[in-house]
């Protein structure tokens, strides 16, 4: 008890009892807060068991998806499969245009595919087992950094016309209902527990959710594709790094291959279909080709920060814009749509009402990061292979050592496949 008064006594000479005090009133405050958080938990527990029972016999409820282009039809077939949903798909009248390109997937986004659709015709999708990337210098095209499996898939590629016919068959044979009206109002939308938007980029509609700030870039640049026809026996996916910009080469038959060339827009003004077969047969190393379907469109980088207001949800190009150099555009939709799955599933298991969850929110917080920082990543690397005076001569050294980095390889091939998502 002596030595204790004369402590006190020492630390009140000293000053160092208010010190303390502070200290022990925080610890207290943080015991508090502690508390505060487990009763939350309990709470949420006791709320989430009362929407269960509230809900138990509850209707079906409703979500409407708008867009009938491949991001529509993938999630509202993906969300109906959960039960306890009823799935409409709204698209707009007379609208009936093709797109004659095609798309690359990712071996896991393959298998949602699979998941999604009841006996997937796999014909319609050729893989690859090697990915080789080239560099182009004063004398070759370097190869660079290659991906290589013996026993399984990098990726697949499938024509875009093609795979949406099959998911409107899928559509019709799971009943899902389709309705054909312009949608210019949300309020034309309220009828619906949730709404999934799956429009393009540029829909107005959009002007009455998404805060206005956005990750946003012009490239100044267009993707020039197309499908050709060749002879060759062995043809590998393939992205060159030509100084006119990124040109990607994607088999999807035997003799049949797409490419997509992002060029500056100047490059248009060009006899551009000749400068394109002759690339394409430099490249190829071959003389006979027939090139076809040849379109092209603009480039640009949009990430939006804003996923959804109330039960309202942006999906698609309409969130995510990225450069086509890393083949990785739809390939996001499809983990968003994937994502938007699971969380759903949690939540209508439960039996909760859809508007009296966080599930959207969940989404999001879910999901943004990835897609932001895969789309500066991808920005970066354009940004990199662009044309650089002070750059060009230091990037066949970089890329050299790149190419002997094997853990920097079996990094790459991941994310490739499987996103950042953990």
């Amino acid at each position: 008890m002596l030595q204790w008064i004369l402590q006190g006594q020492c630390l009140l000479k000293l000053g160092l009892i208010p010190i303390i005090q502070r200290f022990v009133f925080l610890k207290n405050l943080l015991h508090c807060l502690k508390s505060l958080y487990s009763y939350r938990i309990v709470l949420r527990t006791f709320y989430h068991f009362y929407e269960t029972v509230k809900n138990f016999n509850m209707k079906k409820q409703r979500i409407c998806i708008v867009g009938d282009g491949l991001s529509g039809l993938m999630a509202a077939l993906a969300l109906n499969k959960l039960e306890g949903l009823e799935v409409h798909l709204i698209s707009k009248k007379n609208k009936h245009s093709k797109d004659k390109r095609t798309t690359a997937i990712s071996a896991s986004n393959y298998e949602f595919f699979n998941e999604v659709i009841d006996k997937l015709d796999k014909k319609l999708f050729w893989p690859s087992k090697k990915i080789d990337l080239f560099y182009e210098t004063k004398d070759q095209n370097m190869n660079f950094l290659n991906f290589n499996e013996d026993s399984k898939n990098l990726m697949y590629v499938f024509e875009n016309d093609k795979i949406k016919e099959i998911l409107i068959k899928e559509i019709k044979k799971k009943k899902i209902k389709t309705l054909q009206k312009n949608i210019n109002k949300l309020k034309d939308l309220d009828d619906y527990d949730m709404k999934v938007l799956c429009l393009g980029r540029s829909s107005k509609i959009y002007q009455s959710i998404i805060d206005k700030r956005s990750l946003d870039k012009d490239y100044k640049e267009i993707a020039i594709t197309g499908y050709v026809k060749h002879n060759l026996k062995n043809l590998n996916t393939a992205q060159y790094f030509l100084k006119e910009g990124p040109l990607a080469i994607l088999p999807f038959s035997k003799n049949n291959c797409s490419f997509v060339w992002s060029v500056d827009k100047d490059f248009s003004k060009k006899d551009i279909n000749l400068i394109v077969k002759s690339k394409i047969c430099e490249v190829l190393k071959t003389k006979k080709i027939q090139i076809s379907n040849q379109q092209s469109y603009p480039l640009m980088l949009n990430l939006k920060r804003t996923y959804y207001k109330n039960d309202i949800l942006i999906l698609g190009e309409g969130l995510h814009t990225v450069h086509p150099v890393a083949g990785q555009g739809f390939n996001l939709v499809l983990r968003d749509i994937n994502k938007l799955q699971e969380i759903l599933k949690y939540y209508t298991g439960l039996g909760m009402s859809l508007k009296s969850t966080p599930a959207l929110e969940d989404f999001t917080n879910n999901r943004k990061s990835e897609n932001i920082i895969t789309g500066i990543g991808i920005d970066l690397t354009h940004n990199f292979f662009k044309q650089n005076k002070l750059l060009d001569p230091f990037k066949e050294t970089i890329l050299k050592n790149i190419s002997k980095n094997n853990t920097l390889k079996k990094i790459s091939k991941f994310i490739s496949n499987q996103g950042l998502s953990i």
